[in-house]
């Protein structure tokens, strides 16, 4: 669409006439019409009027051709407006921005080339890209909370391969997953686990959870024979830690399909929809604390759940304590307000031991 400028400078070719001579014609100064020719500058109610009495034509003619070109730029606007609309509804963009997964860019186009990037698919009309599958369910998740969650599956893959393991075999799960739970007694043995889970041949990562997603665990299978677990510690509690990890293991043993696991623990604990999840819970409950055990314990505690004998019953059965007040507030049995300064915060032990997203860390990704 041309600017009106274009016009009148049609019509002062056709008298033989100047800028400046239109200027003097209009009273007005020769800056002026130099910007309303070059379109910098808009044609007012006033001008139009002028313009028509210097042309011999009507005004409208001028407001007409000045409306329809301020349209088609709000047009060419609103184009770009669309177009980040479409981006924005397949892509966490302002997380992404401020967790440095994408770059800051200049123009539409620009922004949707890094998002495509980012999320390994050829065009928007291919979003979401095939691992999404592992985030959707049925009956779950706001949009806002499903895109969020593929941008973080996404970052998961990755980093995936920066992770070191052994290969990874069944026999090898077996064989070190007494030497994992020794793990549990303390705090300071978490350090220990990456590598332990890397002699199975799992690599261990960390990513932070994206707002309103509500992630705490994945596994990721970068083929067959190489899996992942991921965890998001949205809660750094140790109990939170252990019981996540436990649960992902599972899914790594059984050889489950990729599915995310949302609310496992606390007070929103979601309650699992399949027999995989089902089984899965409970063998990290048993594999924690065996289930029989427990009972036990509260059959001769009840209601009494003193600090002293929390500790006792821990230190008997060479667990953390903290995995023993969590594992009694899931059963009801005590407040969750109770004993919280055995649920000791974890977090920053383990995103210094392995490969971490989040927190103010971004690692390099290949």
């Amino acid at each position: 669409m041309f600017p009106p400028g274009e016009y009148i400078r049609d019509e002062l070719d056709a008298r033989g006439w100047t800028q400046e001579k239109l200027a003097q014609i209009m009273g007005r100064p020769e800056t002026a019409i130099s910007q309303i020719i070059n379109g910098s500058k808009a044609i007012t109610t006033q001008t139009a009027k002028e313009l028509g009495a210097a042309f011999g034509t009507s005004a409208e003619l001028w407001m007409n051709l000045e409306g329809a070109y301020r349209l088609a730029l709000e047009e060419a606007d609103a184009s770009d407006v669309a177009r980040r609309a479409e981006i924005y509804a397949r892509a966490p963009v302002p997380d992404m921005l401020r967790r440095g997964w994408i770059k800051h860019c200049d123009t539409v186009e620009a922004l949707a080339r890094e998002v495509l990037r980012f999320e390994q698919v050829p065009c928007l009309e291919d979003w979401p890209p095939q691992l999404a599958a592992a985030a959707r369910r049925s009956g779950e998740a706001q949009e806002e909370s499903f895109i969020g969650q593929v941008a973080w599956l996404c970052r998961l893959r990755q980093l995936a391969p920066q992770v070191p393991a052994e290969r990874f075999s069944a026999s090898r799960v077996d064989k070190h997953l007494e030497e994992l739970h020794a793990l549990t007694q303390s705090e300071r043995e978490l350090r220990r686990v990456p590598a332990v889970l890397a002699k199975m041949g799992i690599r261990f990562l960390v990513v932070e959870h994206l707002p309103r997603t509500h992630i705490d665990g994945y596994t990721l299978w970068l083929d067959e024979k190489t899996p992942v677990i991921a965890l998001s510690l949205r809660s750094g509690r140790i109990d939170w830690f252990w019981f996540t990890l436990a649960h992902e293991l599972s899914h790594v043993r059984h050889g489950d399909r990729p599915l995310i696991d949302n609310d496992l623990v606390g007070r929103s604990r979601s309650v699992p929809t399949s027999d995989i999840e089902i089984r899965a819970n409970e063998e990290a409950s048993n594999w924690l604390i065996p289930s029989a055990t427990l009972s036990s314990f509260i059959a001769r505690t009840k209601p009494r759940y003193y600090k002293q004998r929390i500790i006792q019953f821990a230190g008997l059965h060479q667990i953390h304590p903290g995995i023993v007040v969590g594992q009694l507030q899931h059963r009801g049995e005590i407040d969750y307000r109770h004993d919280r300064e055995m649920l000791v915060d974890v977090r920053n032990i383990v995103t210094r031991i392995t490969v971490t997203d989040g927190w103010g860390r971004v690692p390099d990704c290949a």
